[in-house]
C-alpha cells in the first residue's frame, strides 16, 4: 500500500487574520500542552487503527510555531515511530510567533522545510493584513531558519490585497528572490465570508480582477526567469523543491488529518474532525464527508498541476482511456492559448491557470 500523509492541525493564533476563515482562536500557553497530549493520543488510535506508513508530515493552522518547538518535536519524534516518517516534515511558521530556539529544538526533532506566512514584504500591505512582524523580521527568521540547517524553506505571498500595486508585488517578488528561498506560494485574496475583510469589503481599497491576474502572470514570469517552475496554480519551485506533501492533494492520494477542521482521504472514504476544540479534546469521532478518488475529482485536481492529466496515469488509475469528451471540450480552449494538448496529457498553461475553475468545470461537464 502506497504512503500516507500525515496532516496535523493546530488551532490556536495570537489574533486573527482578517481575511482568514481557517479554523483557529486565541489561545494561552496553559492549553498547548494539553493540546499535544490530545494529538499525541489520536496519532496512537490511528496508528493502531490503520496500520499505514506515511512519508510526509504537515503542522498547519491557525499558527502551528506558537505551540512551541518542544511540542512540535514531541509530536514530531512520536509521529516518526507510529508512523515511519522518514520524507518531507513541514511547520508553516509566523514571523511573530517563533522562539528563539524554536527553529533548532524542532530542526533536532527531524523537521525539515519551514513554510513562513510573510503575506508581503511590504510592511503597510502586511499591517493591513493582520500581520504583526515587519519585514526585516521575516527576514530574521529565514537567516535563523537556515542556520539551523532548515534550507528548505517557503515563504507565502498574497496577491489582490488592500492597497497593492504592481509597483508593491515587484518589492515583494525582489525579497524572495533576494532570500532565494526555493519555494514560493502565491495565493489570491479571496473574500471568505464571515471574516472582517468580507463583513468590510466596502471599505478596502481593492486591486480589481484584471490587475490582480495581472500581478500573477508578473509574479509568474519573473520566478520562471530566476528558475523556479510555476507546478501548480500557486506553487512555485525550484528543482527537487515542490511540496510533496501538498502535491498528495492534487495527484489524489490518500492524507489523514488530525485535529479540529481538519480532512482526510482513506480508502476511498473522505471526512474530517468539526470545527470543535473541544469536541476534538473529548475524542469525537471525524464526520464522513462521502466517497473520494472518482473520475471526475482526479481530472480536477489534476489539472491544478503544470503537469496535468498524464494519460498513461489515468488508464493506469481508472483502467480505461480518458474520456474522447474531455479532449473535444479542450481544444477550442487550446487555441485560445488556456490549455495545452499533447499525445500524452493535457494541462492548463499559466493564463489558463487564471481561469481554472471555469475551464475545468467545462471540460468534465460541458
Amino acid at each position: 500500500m502506497k504512503n500516507i500523509g500525515l496532516y496535523i492541525h493546530i488551532p490556536f493564533c495570537r489574533s486573527k487574520c482578517p481575511y482568514c476563515d481557517f479554523y483557529s482562536m486565541r489561545a494561552t500557553e496553559n492549553q498547548f500542552d494539553d493540546y499535544t497530549i490530545c494529538v499525541l493520543e489520536s496519532l496512537e488510535e490511528w496508528a493502531e487503527k490503520l496500520g499505514r506508513k506515511s512519508d510526509t508530515l504537515y503542522f498547519g493552522g491557525g499558527t502551528p510555531s506558537l505551540l512551541g518547538g518542544k511540542n512540535i518535536a514531541l509530536i514530531t519524534r512520536r509521529a516518526k515511530e507510529l508512523f515511519g516518517v522518514d520524507g518531507e516534515i513541514t511547520v508553516e511558521c509566523n514571523p511573530s510567533a517563533i522562539d528563539e530556539t524554536f527553529f533548532e529544538t524542532v530542526a533536532a526533532a527531524g523537521v525539515n522545510r519551514i513554510s513562513l506566512g510573510m503575506q508581503s514584504a511590504v510592511d503597510g500591505e502586511r499591517r493591513k493584513l493582520g500581520r504583526l512582524a515587519d519585514r526585516t523580521k521575516v527576514a530574521e527568521c529565514i537567516k535563523k531558519a537556515r542556520e539551523a540547517g532548515l534550507e528548505n524553506i517557503s515563504l507565502d505571498v498574497m496577491l489582490g490585497v488592500p492597497d497593492q500595486t504592481q509597483e508593491s508585488i515587484k518589492e515583494t517578488i525582489d525579497f524572495c528572490l533576494e532570500s532565494n528561498v526555493p519555494h514560493i506560494s502565491a495565493y489570491m485574496l479571496k473574500l471568505e465570508e464571515g471574516t472582517y475583510y468580507y463583513n468590510n469589503a466596502e471599505k478596502l481599497n481593492l486591486p480589481d480582477e484584471d490587475l490582480t491576474a495581472d500581478m500573477y502572470t508578473l509574479l509568474g514570469d519573473i520566478l520562471e526567469e530566476n528558475g523556479y517552475r510555476n507546478y501548480e496554480i500557486s506553487n512555485f519551485a525550484k528543482t527537487g523543491f515542490e511540496g510533496r506533501h501538498n502535491l498528495k492533494y492534487w495527484n489524489c492520494e490518500e492524507y489523514l488529518g488530525i485535529g479540529p477542521s481538519a480532512h482526510s482521504f482513506i480508502d476511498g472514504k473522505r471526512f474530517y474532525y468539526p470545527r470543535d476544540l473541544d469536541s476534538f479534546r473529548l475524542g469525537c469521532l471525524p464526520v464522513a464527508d462521502g466517497e473520494g478518488g472518482d473520475e471526475e475529482e482526479y481530472i480536477m485536481l489534476r489539472l491544478r498541476l503544470a503537469d496535468g492529466l498524464i494519460f498513461a496515469e489515468y488508464k493506469e488509475r481508472f483502467n480505461k482511456d480518458i474520456p474522447t469528451q474531455i479532449i473535444t471540450r479542450a481544444e477550442p480552449f487550446a487555441k485560445q492559448g488556456f490549455v495545452k494538448i499533447s499525445k500524452d496529457s493535457l494541462s492548463l498553461t499559466r493564463k489558463g491557470f487564471l481561469l481554472s475553475n471555469t475551464i475545468i468545470s467545462n471540460l468534465i461537464y460541458g
